[in-house]
């Protein structure tokens, strides 16, 4: 397992790629920006690139003249993704800390990058893995469709939440006002939304490795 997922890194993932968090990331610096789209970054540069890059690289082939299983593979893969996205949302979460402390005085329109925040990032994170992943692994190795369904489904959950946070008092105060000082509010949100995207990538790689296993190369 270890060797399949230093594989990716060594010879399908451009470097480029591991740098991408740590520039993305130093948007949270902008005070009171749209820090939701921080995350998405990773959906709309990283993603497409990298799987372009194992499809002009023929990986799945590769791949497959491996002595290890389908699962494996899946497996592998899997853990690639969730190791990036940990990466971008880790490296935000800093700057986010920093941001916080610069600017204690801004009003905020948008989500501010409180705790709870990165809960609701955390759900995105997995409503693209359970759309993205299991469509991907219809093929193998085609991305496009489930690259175009996954992002939109992200987007529109990003622009739901923030225009519920908008409209709703309850729910602005939950992240943005008093809310946002309780600690243990701010700590729950966070815990179910790491809960939900654990939950969403678990189904959607049991899902990938089904259809997969019914994929004949």
């Amino acid at each position: 397992m270890y060797n399949l997922v230093m594989k990716d890194f060594k010879l399908g993932i451009n470097p480029w790629f591991l740098a991408m968090p740590f520039l993305l990331g130093a948007l949270m610096l902008i005070p009171g920006w749209i820090y939701l789209l921080v995350p998405q970054y990773f959906f709309w540069i990283s993603v497409p690139n990298i799987f372009g890059q194992f499809k002009a690289q023929n990986d799945l082939m590769l791949t497959m003249t491996l002595p290890v299983s389908k699962k494996d593979k899946v497996k592998a893969r899997v853990i690639v993704m969730v190791i990036l996205e940990l990466l971008h949302i880790g490296v935000a979460m800093i700057f986010g800390l920093f941001t916080i402390h610069l600017y204690p005085n801004v009003d905020y329109l948008f989500f501010a990058p409180h705790m709870g925040f990165w809960g609701v990032c955390f759900v995105m994170l997995g409503i693209f893995n359970i759309i993205f992943i299991p469509m991907f692994y219809k093929t193998a190795y085609k991305y496009g469709a489930a690259m175009i369904a996954s992002v939109v489904a992200t987007l529109l959950f990003s622009i739901g939440v923030q225009w519920l946070a908008i409209q709703n008092s309850f729910v602005y105060d939950m992240f943005n006002g008093a809310g946002a000082d309780h600690t243990m509010l701010q700590l729950m949100i966070l815990l179910v939304g790491i809960a939900i995207f654990a939950v969403f990538t678990i189904v959607s790689y049991n899902i990938a490795i089904k259809r997969f296993e019914k994929v004949d190369i």
